[in-house]
């Protein structure tokens, strides 16, 4: 999770992460709907300025609670204003995570890699400290943009989740990304 790695978008730039065309084309409320659900514990690895990160707070509900991690001190500043711009009680946490460690604590019932993985440069250890924050029965959904990563790096990256201890539940459509849903062996 390097900050060095020119595939991390720039915190200013962030704003083109975040606006009604890609909230039109990328919407957080299709994308999660089938996964999360009032009461969960979410983790939200590479939150950037916080896209999806509200509506998953919304999404989980005053019981459940959103961990949003990001490498950067910026992105999680964005997301904290955000916050209090809404006005809402949301039980969503931030944290930044190391460059080689997320770094965080507990079980998850679900975890969002978005656009994600593709920047981490080293997926095996990614992965072994992930199999250890999600519940038995949790799930992963992960999606990569096509023109970053070909069909061989994304069958390549199920592969090191897969010797880390995760196995493939689904392959939702989400045209033209690459997704997967993982759950534990």
């Amino acid at each position: 999770m390097s900050n060095d790695n020119p595939n991390v978008c720039p915190v200013e730039k962030s704003g083109s992460l975040d606006n009604r065309i890609r909230r039109w084309l990328q919407n957080p409320q299709k994308i999660l709907g089938p996964y999360v659900r009032e009461s969960m514990e979410v983790l939200e690895i590479g939150c950037g300025p916080g896209f999806f990160t509200m509506d998953m707070g919304r999404m989980v509900g005053k019981s459940g609670r959103v961990v949003a991690v990001d490498l950067q001190e910026g992105m999680l500043q964005k997301v904290k204003e955000k916050i209090s711009l809404s006005g809402e009680e949301l039980n969503i946490e931030l944290h930044k995570c190391e460059s080689e460690r997320i770094g965080v604590s507990g079980e998850f019932d679900f975890v969002f890699l978005f656009y994600v993985v593709h920047e981490l440069p080293d997926q095996e250890s990614f992965f072994r400290e992930l199999v250890s924050l999600v519940r038995k029965d949790g799930r992963i959904l992960i999606v990569e943009p096509p023109m970053h990563v070909s069909k061989q790096a994304f069958d390549e990256m199920l592969d090191i989740a897969s010797k880390a201890g995760f196995v493939v539940l689904d392959r939702p459509k989400m045209f033209p990304n690459k997704a997967v849903v993982l759950g534990k062996d």
